[in-house]
């Protein structure tokens, strides 16, 4: 299986989640996958300006040259993205979230009906599943974990996958690890 994980923490000093997303990444290919970590905080991505070029102007693409594209390009040769991000007032870090909007260009402009909700077409026969990784914060509680959860799920209907696997920090990697390998 090829693993595209987005890390998703802008702190470089972050040593312990540097370390566990390490051990992840080794657990991951002992089991013979292939993965690829992709450190956002050192690519250069910028914000969705929401022009609809990726849609009008150069369909399937940004209009805004950035790194997006090549992350794009690894989420849909994925077969699993997992997000990961230390947890901030409840919610993944703003990089983390900049970065997932900015694969709106997967998407068709078009809507329609799916389960009884508007949501875009799908430009491709094929999309990853996702899952998640999270560190959680100081102030984290339970009802943020279910809430963030949710809210993922949901971006999962809008991307055209599902939410495949979940996890926190506070788990052994080689336990996460074994659940992924699984799916």
């Amino acid at each position: 299986m090829k693993i595209t994980i987005l890390d998703g923490n802008p702190d470089a000093g972050d040593e312990a989640f540097a370390a566990y997303l390490a051990q992840l990444v080794e657990a991951l290919q002992q089991r013979g996958h292939e993965v690829e970590p992709l450190p956002l905080r050192t690519l250069e991505i910028k914000a969705c300006a929401g022009c609809f070029g990726c849609w009008m102007k150069k369909p399937g693409e940004c209009v805004t040259d950035d790194d997006a594209g090549r992350v794009r390009r690894a989420w849909m040769a994925s077969d699993l993205v997992v997000l990961a991000s230390p947890l901030s007032m409840g919610f993944y870090s703003a990089l983390l979230k900049k970065t997932v909007d900015k694969m709106l260009p997967t998407l068709l402009p078009y809507l329609d009906l799916y389960g009884g909700e508007c949501h875009h077409d799908p430009r491709y026969e094929r999309y990853p599943r996702l899952g998640l990784l999270w560190q959680p914060g100081s102030d984290t509680d339970d009802d943020d974990l279910a809430i963030l959860r949710t809210l993922v799920e949901r971006q999962a209907i809008n991307m055209k996958t599902e939410l495949s696997s979940w996890a926190l920090t506070s788990q052994p990697a080689e336990e996460v690890a074994d659940a992924m390998d699984h799916l």
